[in-house]
């Protein structure tokens, strides 16, 4: 397989870090890791259009030659793969928390961390033209709301979706760190409890491999 990612991109690195979380390295696995040049447009081109239509990262090219495009599809086929430790729920009922507290943080976190950072940041003005930074701006804000909420979510449970670490972490983290680049702070902005879960889970050795 070959698994198609770009440094320093939210979304392949939760790919990445589900992987490590599971303990698989690429390598010994057969998966193979290859680099897309975002600023070169590379994702753009013709090749990888015929992977990825929607010009899109991260995606799986299976052994078949079938190719998965989206960040939670890839990880619902390697949660299949390999079942452990479980990161997605071991029942329909913990599946589905799972997965809306995963979703919420792809909609309500990464989504206008992403939407600010693509329209405000200099450095992303390739990927984005024209770029709105009065739109972006106006997503920086709606992520603080998000952020008051989820810091209320971590005041009560030790963990995004619970009392145990999920897929729904993995997300999370790769949001907040995405969002440095916005100058974004959780402790310096009041939200303490976000603040020192993202400290515990920047300790984990999945954050470091991916």
């Amino acid at each position: 397989m070959k698994l198609y990612v770009a440094p320093r991109a939210p979304n392949p690195r939760r790919v990445q870090m589900f992987l490590a979380e599971k303990g698989v390295d690429p390598a010994v696995a057969g998966i193979e890791r290859v680099d897309v040049d975002l600023n070169a447009q590379e994702h753009k081109g013709a090749a990888f259009r015929a992977k990825s239509p929607l010009a899109r990262i991260p995606a799986l090219e299976l052994d078949d030659g079938r190719v998965l495009t989206e960040t939670r599809a890839i990880c619902t086929y390697l949660e299949g793969l390999y079942p452990e430790p479980n990161l997605m729920g071991h029942d329909a009922t913990e599946r589905a928390f799972i997965e809306m507290a995963d979703r919420r943080v792809e909609w309500y976190v990464l989504l206008p961390i992403a939407n600010c950072v693509r329209h405000t940041h200099p450095g992303l003005a390739p990927l984005e033209q024209p770029q709105f930074p009065d739109f972006g701006r106006s997503q920086g804000e709606k992520l603080r709301e998000t952020a008051a909420w989820l810091d209320g979510e971590l005041q009560r449970q030790p963990w995004i979706a619970g009392e145990r670490f999920t897929i729904a972490d993995i997300t999370a983290l790769c949001a907040i760190e995405f969002a440095k680049l916005m100058r974004f702070n959780a402790g310096a902005e009041g939200f303490s409890a976000l603040q020192a879960w993202r400290d515990r889970v920047a300790e984990r050795p999945s954050v470091k491999a991916a």
